[in-house]
């Protein structure tokens, strides 16, 4: 990833999402040559000259001080997360060849043990560019089969932008494909260098037009908590909330859970999914269902044996 590029695009892309009237400048004008605020407004809004900026935004970070990346991301409105990319984008890059790929990633025995234990809460862990390094039994039922991938498909870009099942599990696709895309581009700008990353944007970039689209918009977006509604292959409609933690001893890993409100539809679904996915761990593999139509299939076997009514629930939501 060249530097000076990004440094430039994403000082671009984020002045062209501002109106004046949303920084409380007057639109004098009927009509503006491109989308935004011009360079020579928000050069004056940061107090600092035009000449300054446009230097900036040419790519040329060097010398910036801390004071002056501070007002331009006020003027921009950047989330905490796009600050602290500006400021590693105008920071000299420290050449490091191989070094992210030579690292293998690992998580420590105790955090597989965590996970393990969480018998009733889907979680996995996330390590660079998006790869998912270790999972529990329901959190691979949840999302995917982990174990029986590719190691190069066990990732959750490739999963949301190359696998065909994400965009029937994910209700809000286009949601989740642009939370992945800010994430990874996060994970670019900390580590420019790392060929695995490069390659995967890449191989992205080239198979999924989504991917070319939402790359293009230079999006930026950390790791968080909040909302996802999934349509599962076996249990139907889910909303669920899920959480991420930073376990210590490794700033490249983070733990992410899923869990259901208590006594709502979403916490019996998944009571149900984790009986499901006990039951298929302790079957014989000649014995276990293939291919999506046999989880569905399995699905109903289990809301039936239960007494669950396959109302609502068991549809997909709209």
């Amino acid at each position: 990833m060249d530097q000076r590029t990004e440094l430039s695009e994403f000082l671009r892309s984020r002045r062209a999402r501002l109106r004046p009237e949303d920084v409380g400048l007057p639109d004098t004008t009927t009509r503006r040559r491109v989308p935004g605020l011009r360079r020579e407004e928000l050069a004056q809004l940061a107090g600092v000259s035009t000449a300054y900026y446009t230097r900036l935004e040419q790519g040329h970070g060097e010398s910036v001080s801390t004071a002056v990346l501070d007002a331009i991301a006020r003027v921009l409105r950047l989330s905490p997360a796009e600050r602290d990319h500006l400021g590693r984008l105008t920071r000299p890059a420290r050449r490091r060849p191989g070094r992210a790929a030579a690292r293998v990633q690992r998580v420590r025995p105790e955090l597989q043990q965590l996970l393990d234990a969480m018998e009733s809460v889907p979680a996995y862990v996330l390590g660079r560019r998006l790869d998912v390094i270790a999972w529990n039994r329901l959190g691979s039922a949840l999302l995917g089969d982990f174990a029986a991938m590719p190691p190069e498909q066990r990732n959750m870009a490739w999963h949301v932008f190359l696998d065909p099942a994400a965009q029937e599990l994910y209700v809000d696709w286009e949601g989740k494909a642009g939370d992945v895309v800010g994430m990874l581009r996060l994970d670019a700008g900390r580590d420019p260098d790392d060929p695995r990353l490069a390659s995967l944007i890449g191989e992205l970039s080239v198979k999924s037009e989504d991917f070319r689209r939402l790359w293009a918009a230079h999006g930026i977006q950390d790791k968080g908590h909040g909302t996802k509604r999934l349509h599962h292959a076996v249990v139907g409609a889910l909303s669920l909330q899920y959480e991420t933690l930073r376990p210590a001893g490794d700033t490249d890993q983070v733990l992410v859970t899923y869990h259901a409100e208590p006594g709502s539809t979403s916490a019996e679904s998944l009571r149900l999914l984790a009986s499901w996915a006990a039951t298929e761990s302790a079957a014989a593999p000649s014995e276990r269902p293939a291919g999506r139509t046999a989880g569905r299939t399995a699905g109903r076997s289990a809301r039936e044996s239960s007494g669950s009514p396959a109302g609502p629930s068991a549809e997909r939501p709209r």
